[in-house]
């Protein structure tokens, strides 16, 4: 019975140590997939460009394997008596779309790292042989640390995943002592080939910085050289300009000082001025004109000053084609230039490369301010630029606004004024009303117009010798003045027709007839019926 009793109890201990080597091995499975966990989240949570070219591969590799997979198993299907066409469809569909991945993915069929590991080519190292390549110079050596500090940003970056890799892989292998699964044993390959080829990309990266970073110091030691060089030479160069400028200001002061007769004294200040200036581009050409480039380059800055000196004869060329193109200016239009307080409206007779040929024609501005017409009027066509242009006629306007002021007294009847003027002014510019309408709509698709009151307008303003009325109307371009002089012979003939009416103007009437000096008119004021005195 004794007996019986032990043999109970070592059993009870042993299945309690065997309970108890359970529990602890389950606890560090889970401890080790936490960890691993917590690996695979940061290489995922890393967009790093190595992971994506390798991601790439190995897809691509998978479609590789699937396609093979499918192709024998087509193969299959067509031996098979009885095949199955409907699955044979199928398969062929996916094989095609596979295919169509494989091409665009041919890329990373061998080298997926190939962009990221091959060494930078330096080409088109600049000669600086003159102060301007300084510039370029340094451009080019920020250029090289820019791609130096790439490729070791690449390299810190791959070696921080292979070291991530490493981590995962002992994990796994303590992971693998415990559970001896096909899904352990599938992802320690898995991680052994990503490193693999992370780290055949290493070894070659790190090649590739170390002769990259040899070839890009030497290039860079031999650039800044040339840049020293340049600048040592720019600087005795500028010493001795200055001298030769300190030299012709002396001159100069001792011509003033010595020669009294201004105009000798002007042409001897003149001829300084050639020599120094002479001296000073035969200095810069010994220093820089080396070889024929130079010389061409010279003759270029010739041809600038040259430009800079003609700038009229060039803007006005430039000045053509805006017209042209932009059409803002047609033969035949009426167009109002001004210049230096002359103003000239006139018909365009012709556009050439150089100027616009305009005859002056009798309008309003000729008879307010110049008293003159038909002029022939040449307009250089750079002044599309530079000064005011008007086009009475642009994009097919036949109309303009014009008007006709007048001053009556204060104690008329301005309201009877304001009728007669825009009774007249309607009667004489309703068809141009009608056509500019017309004009309006048709300039709508291309321009924004919000005020579309073309009807005549009238208005009266308070002025210090009576109450003005202006009268406004659409008139065609090309006769203004003869329409408002219409305008103006009838507005006056129907006032003095209008016995409350009087026109204002400034004066002096001597009466001696006994008369009120304005026709005898009287003013009726309610039912009082007053003389005019």
């Amino acid at each position: 019975m004794a007996l019986i009793l032990v043999f109970f109890g070592f059993n009870l201990l042993q299945a309690e140590h065997v309970n108890n080597t359970i529990k602890n091995n389950d606890s560090q499975i889970q401890s080790l997939k936490i960890q691993i966990k917590q690996i695979n989240d940061k290489i995922s949570s890393n967009k790093s460009i190595w992971l994506k070219k390798y991601t790439n591969f190995a897809i691509y590799n998978q479609i590789i394997a699937d396609i093979e997979k499918i192709k024998k198993e087509l193969k299959n299907l067509k031996n098979h008596k009885s095949a199955d066409n409907s699955k044979i469809n199928t398969l062929n569909h996916k094989l095609e779309t596979l295919e169509r991945q494989e091409e665009l993915l041919q890329e990373y069929k061998t080298n997926p790292f190939k962009e990221l590991i091959e060494k930078p080519q330096i080409t088109n190292i600049p000669n600086i042989s003159n102060p301007i390549a300084i510039i370029g110079g340094i451009s080019f050596i920020k250029n090289l640390e820019n791609q130096k500090s790439i490729l070791k940003k690449n390299q810190k970056n791959l070696e921080s995943i292979i070291k991530d890799l490493d981590k995962k892989y002992f994990l796994l292998q303590e992971l693998w002592e415990f559970d001896k699964s096909k899904e352990i044993l599938d992802q320690i390959r898995q991680n052994q080939s990503k490193k693999l080829e992370l780290q055949s990309a290493q070894n070659i990266l790190n090649t590739t910085i170390d002769i990259y970073s040899k070839d890009s110091d030497e290039v860079v030691a031999r650039l800044k050289l040339q840049i020293k060089n340049q600048i040592f030479k720019l600087i005795y160069i500028g010493l001795t300009v200055i001298f030769t400028i300190a030299l012709a200001l002396a001159l100069k002061v001792f011509v003033r000082r010595y020669i009294h007769d201004n105009e000798r004294a002007y042409t001897a200040s003149k001829i300084i001025n050639f020599f120094n200036i002479s001296i000073i581009i035969l200095i810069l050409l010994f220093a820089y004109l080396e070889n024929v480039t130079y010389l061409v380059a010279f003759l270029g800055f010739a041809s600038a000053g040259l430009a800079i000196a003609m700038k009229d004869l060039f803007m006005s060329v430039l000045g053509w084609f805006v017209i042209v193109l932009g059409g803002s200016v047609h033969v035949g239009d009426r167009i109002r230039v001004s210049k230096d307080g002359s103003v000239y409206v006139g018909d365009v007779l012709d556009i050439s490369m150089l100027r616009i040929t305009m005859h002056e024609d009798v309008t309003l501005t000729t008879y307010l301010e110049n008293r003159r017409a038909g002029r022939i009027i040449f307009i250089p066509n750079n002044y599309i630029f530079t000064t005011m242009f008007a086009n009475y006629t642009h994009g097919g306007m036949k109309t303009v606004w014009d008007g006709v002021d007048f001053t009556i007294t204060f104690d008329s009847n301005y309201k009877k004024a304001l009728s007669i003027a825009s009774d007249v002014a309607t009667k004489y510019s309703r068809g141009y009303t009608e056509i500019t309408r017309k004009q309006l709509n048709k300039m709508r698709d291309k321009y924004s117009l919000r005020n579309n009151n073309i009807e005549p307008k009238t208005f009266s303003i308070i002025e210090s010798n009576g109450i003005r009325i202006s009268v406004w109307y659409q008139t065609n371009a090309y006769a203004t003045l003869t329409i408002r002089s219409t305008i103006s012979g009838e507005i006056i003939e129907k006032i003095l027709k209008e016995p409350d009416i009087f026109i204002a103007y400034t004066t002096t009437k001597l009466i001696k007839d006994g008369t009120d000096g304005f026709g005898n008119k009287t003013v009726k004021t309610g039912s009082i019926e007053e003389e005019k005195d």
